[in-house]
Formats: C-alpha cells, structure tokens, sequence
C-alpha cells in the first residue's frame, strides 16, 4: 500500500513518523484490498462497458462509428432530443442446460448509452444509421454552408 498520501482510516490521520501496529480494523481493510480487489469482479460481466467510438469529419457529413459486435439492429435505440444524439442497447441471454446430474442456467444483461451533442450544422433531418459486422455507422450530413469549400484564388487588382 503506498503512503505517498496520508490516509484516513476509522477518523484519523497518520501525521507522525513513528511506527504504531496497525489498528485491527485497518488491518482487515488492508488484507481486503490486497486479496480481493479488483481480482474478484474480473470475471463478473458488469454490463456497463461502453463501446469504442470514431468520429470521423469529413467534407460532407460526420460519421459515428461504434464497434459493438454481437448484437441485432433491433437491439439498438437511437434518438435525436434537440442537438443530442443518444445510442443505446440492451441485450439479455437466458440459457438453461438439463442434464441427467445437473441443471446449469446462465443468464446474463448488458447495456450501454452513449450521447453527444451535435454542431448546428448538422442537417437533423437525414440522419441515418446501418449496422453491419458489428460496426454501428450513424451519418450526420453537414448543412450546405458548413461544408468546406474548395480552394479558390483570389487576383490582386
């Protein structure tokens, strides 16, 4: 445990350099960090993981690309509230196993939201999305006049 920082524990501090035994409480909070920290939710599915994103710019539109395998186009909800997008999904699988000594059933839900707010420019009204291989891709068209322009030259008079 690193004591680069003082640390409260039950209501006081450690401001002195002698050596004290620690309290038995403390010491049990210590044997706890130490062997069942993150250790023990390694293998529980939290179901609050958030997928990867891109976002892309490119002269005409923006395009979201959320890499979420796995899942069906029907599981996806995707919703424009004013300037903000928001994608979200829900899953659950339920697997039940008989056999003649056991009975397994495994059950699981995950979910995920993420939002972000759109520039003004962002032509609401034809936003479209698809979903292939795994990869989620939302098109948000620019509005004519914040697509780039190409390069003109101007003369001198």
């Amino acid at each position: 445990m690193s004591t680069l920082i003082p640390a409260l524990r039950n209501g006081s501090t450690s401001h002195s350099n002698t050596k004290r035994l620690p309290s038995l409480s403390s010491w049990i909070d210590d044997l706890f960090e130490q062997s069942f920290g993150n250790e023990m939710m390694m293998n529980f599915n939290t179901g609050i993981t958030l997928p990867a994103v891109n976002v892309k710019d490119n002269d005409e539109e923006y395009i979201v690309e959320m890499a979420v395998p796995g899942l069906k186009k029907s599981d996806f909800d995707i919703n424009l509230d004013h300037q903000t997008l928001s994608i979200s999904a829900a899953t659950e699988t339920n697997k039940k196993e008989d056999s003649e000594n056991y009975t397994r059933r495994e059950f699981g839900y995950s979910s995920f939201k993420r939002t972000f707010s759109l520039p003004d420019t962002v032509e609401t009204e034809k936003i479209e999305a698809s979903y292939k291989e795994g990869i989620l891709l939302v098109h948000l068209p620019k509005r004519d006049e914040a697509k780039k322009k190409p390069l003109r030259q101007i003369k001198v008079s």
